[in-house]
């Protein structure tokens, strides 16, 4: 089980964070994770800093721009793609300079491509999803993007270990379910079958020579799919495991794959102390009837979702919370 890019009792964070001063997310991020830091997401910002115009930003020759109802495919490259570049390419250049003499891994997170499809417009304005061909070029595009952003990582912080490519797939449920609504409102698209979504995200994860995983925030994660799709990790928020989803979990886990368990909630709240924050962690190892000197190293604890609706000062304490359960796993992580 050592062949993870972090070390044991790791915490991390999902990707967002509130405010909109880059520099200060980045040092919270190095300071509170030192054991896997990751490139903070900042949408207050506005146009091009959201999940979705980030990732829409990593489209190589397939231009967007934001309409009233959202991003869409155009003709040619205009401002708010643009935008969206400026802001990546600002973090990137804050990135180089707070990480500095780091060594060790990193984490990434990019929109993953069923998501985007499923919130992306085409020029006539339904979304991507409703049209096979378009979500083929759109993930083509994405994965072509995805490897060029983590070769970029890897040349401006040269002391990464290795990354940890995130895609961030929130909508996946919805999209295997048909659940997406048409651009009326008043229909929804056809269900992505099993094997479209397993080649889609195969095709994003394998681009870039990372250590994959797939972080899905919404209930009904489909494990075995991502397993098939080559996740290594599987993100998730620990309120939302149900307990038909463990025997998923325990094949995932039995396979080696990593659990990202989210355990502090993603908005302001009381944060309890380090041993409750730990403990469904240890219930759900301990259910699964796992060693309980794996847990350490296979469970990296984060916070439910992003922190972009949580105070500066909450997703600090959030982060560091984190960092502190972990240490719990290592210690005692018996139940």
């Amino acid at each position: 089980m050592s062949d993870y890019p972090w070390s044991r009792a790791a915490a991390t964070g999902v990707g967002s964070h509130p405010g909109e001063d880059h520099l200060e997310a980045l040092r919270v991020v190095f300071g509170e994770l030192p054991g896997l830091p990751y490139l903070p997401e900042l949408p207050a910002r506005g146009v091009g800093a959201d999940m979705v115009g980030r990732g829409a930003s990593l489209l190589i020759d397939m231009p967007v721009e934001v309409r009233p109802s959202g991003w869409r495919l155009t003709g040619r490259p205009g401002r708010d793609a643009r935008r969206a570049r400026e802001h990546l390419g600002r973090d990137l250049d804050g990135l180089e300079e707070i990480a500095q003499g780091y060594e060790g891994p990193l984490k990434v997170q990019v929109c993953g491509p069923w998501t985007l499809a499923a919130s992306i417009e085409l020029h006539h304005g339904d979304k991507v999803l409703a049209d096979a061909g378009a979500v083929r070029d759109l993930t083509q595009s994405l994965a072509e993007g995805v490897a060029e952003h983590v070769a970029e990582v890897r040349r401006r912080v040269p002391g990464v270990s290795r990354i940890v490519l995130q895609l961030d797939e929130p909508s996946l449920p919805a999209v295997l379910a048909g659940r997406v609504p048409t651009a009326s409102g008043f229909g929804r698209l056809p269900a992505a079958e099993r094997h479209e979504a397993v080649e889609g995200l195969a095709a994003v994860l394998g681009a870039a020579e990372a250590f994959p995983i797939v972080h899905c925030c919404a209930s009904d994660v489909p494990y075995s799919l991502l397993r098939q799709a080559g996740a290594e990790g599987i993100s998730v928020d620990a309120g939302l495991v149900r307990d038909r989803d463990e025997d998923e979990i325990g094949e995932a886990i039995e396979a080696g794959v990593a659990l990202f368990l989210g355990v502090v909630p993603g908005v302001d709240a009381r944060l309890p102390d380090v041993g409750v924050v730990a403990q469904p962690a240890k219930r759900l190892w301990g259910r699964l009837g796992f060693p309980a000197e794996r847990l350490a190293d296979q469970v990296v604890l984060t916070p439910a979702c992003g922190l972009a609706g949580a105070s500066p000062r909450y997703a600090t304490q959030a982060l560091a919370r984190c960092r502190e359960a972990a240490l719990v796993l290592r210690e005692d992580p018996g139940e």
